[in-house]
């Protein structure tokens, strides 16, 4: 009556693994540099014209850059709901549009 597919035989059929690649990692990183430099760029075309933004110093005081960040920080999330309280960021919805430098101290 009912044929067996795929995900209605054995589940949901794209699954996220539960580690992240090297691959992804990389991209992660190269992701992470390229805003760290277009943060630079700003930066240094407003000093040149004698001016700053709140946005920016702010910037510079709270985000790490991604040489400073651990890895832990780099590739996972803080989550209240886990184990750990940590899962692999991209398990995020969107993660790779969202920043997530700072997490809770600690965790």
């Amino acid at each position: 009556m009912f044929k067996p597919t795929s995900p209605l035989f054995s589940g949901l059929l794209w699954k996220i693994p539960w580690r992240i690649s090297r691959h992804q990692k990389a991209r992660q990183r190269k992701r992470l540099r390229a805003v760290d430099r277009v943060v630079d760029t700003v930066s240094a075309a407003l000093q040149r014209n004698g001016q700053s933004t709140k946005a920016i110093d702010r910037w510079y005081q709270e985000m790490p850059r991604e040489e400073e960040m651990l890895s832990k920080d780099k590739y996972t999330i803080f989550d209240k709901k886990e184990k750990n309280y940590r899962k692999g960021i991209h398990k995020l919805p969107k993660w790779t549009r969202v920043s997530q430098r700072v997490n809770p101290p600690g965790f």
